[in-house]
């Protein structure tokens, strides 16, 4: 069985790494956030209609997804069968498509700035759930570090204009919606993280069964509500929406590759902060595209996320490398290519 061994990394090379995959992470999603928006808001055709199924919008994501991680287990040559417990890919599967679904849902409700605003508090569901599910303990630190970040992309998006053309307000179900996004999120990308560390997965493992996990559960919802084929049809009527859709969908497999890596190598809080980070990016992009002004208190909002951001990065790059736990893991990766062709933990 091919194993994806650790390569121990110097602390330039690993914030290096942190940075080409957070980056990888901003761009994809920079232009999933345009696209979701674009395809959730705006009418298609002629008489306009809008698409109004998201679930449809996450099966075509996922589906494609799985294409993408079968096309890289095969060429890696890893072995297709699941290395965790088939529940705990098919947990984090329900978590991640109805995460998503929240999150499409939301903006038939509220406006991309407050989806935007609601995304920014997912560093604080990640340490709560980091210690119902993993055990983790968080010190003064890290939570000084997440209310920095929490703090500044609020007050970025508070304290100036942030109204989008689409703009129709918000509703109380919208904000319930983007709740549990939050909570189904923030669950989604620590349990991946305890898979990694405990199963010893590689990236495209976890890919493959998570997405056609997903792929499962989106289908199945569709066809038990009879709203498949509206949505294909409505995909054949309007190209610019199948064209859309199809972009929408590679952004997401791509951002997925980032998002993933990131996750193992780096851990969930790493990843939320990343997205705290997207949301600021989003904004800047709204504005630069729609023309408008930055009030001096959002520049302050930047210098406090950059800032937390910056003296985080610096003390990792600072800090020596742990060696017992890289050897730690580079046993456990052992140990687990030596186990027999039918074993499998439970």
């Amino acid at each position: 069985m091919a194993v994806e061994m650790a390569i121990p990394r110097s602390p330039l090379q690993s914030a290096l790494w942190c940075c080409f995959y957070g980056s990888g992470i901003i761009g994809c999603l920079l232009v999933y956030g345009i696209l979701q928006e674009r395809i959730m808001s705006i009418p298609y055709g002629n008489p306009p209609l809008k698409f109004a199924d998201s679930v449809f919008l996450v099966f075509l994501n996922r589906l494609i997804a799985v294409v993408f991680s079968i096309a890289m287990v095969a060429g890696k040559g890893e072995d297709f069968r699941n290395n965790a417990p088939l529940w705990k890919y098919l947990a984090i599967s329900f978590s991640s498509v109805y995460a998503s679904t929240c999150q499409y849902e939301a903006l038939k409700y509220v406006s991309f700035p407050v989806q935007m605003l609601g995304k920014s508090f997912k560093m604080m569901p990640v340490m709560l759930w980091g210690m119902a599910v993993s055990g983790k303990r968080y010190g003064l630190y890290d939570w000084t570090i997440a209310a920095c970040v929490t703090g500044g992309v609020t007050e970025f998006l508070l304290s100036g204009p942030i109204s989008s053309s689409q703009d129709d307000g918000s509703s109380t179900y919208g904000i319930l919606l983007l709740g549990g996004f939050l909570a189904l999120d923030g669950f989604t990308s620590t349990f991946q993280e305890k898979l990694f560390k405990e199963h010893v997965t590689s990236k495209y493992n976890q890919m493959l069964y998570i997405n056609l996990g997903s792929c499962c559960i989106s289908s199945f919802t569709l066809l038990a509500s009879g709203r498949m084929s509206t949505a294909v049809g409505f995909a054949l009527a309007h190209p610019g929406f199948a064209q859309d859709s199809l972009t929408l969908s590679a952004a997401a497999v791509s951002g997925q590759w980032f998002i993933y890596s990131q996750v193992k190598e780096f851990g969930a809080l790493v990843f939320a902060m990343t997205m705290n980070v997207r949301q600021v990016c989003s904004i800047l992009l709204s504005y630069a595209k729609y023309g408008h002004s930055i009030t001096p208190a959002q520049v302050l909002g930047l210098f406090i996320v950059f800032g937390a951001l910056f003296y985080k990065s610096l003390s990792g790059f600072l800090a020596a490398p742990n060696v017992d736990e890289k050897k730690a893991l580079l046993s456990a990766k052992a140990e687990s290519a030596e186990k027999p062709a039918g074993t499998k933990d439970v």
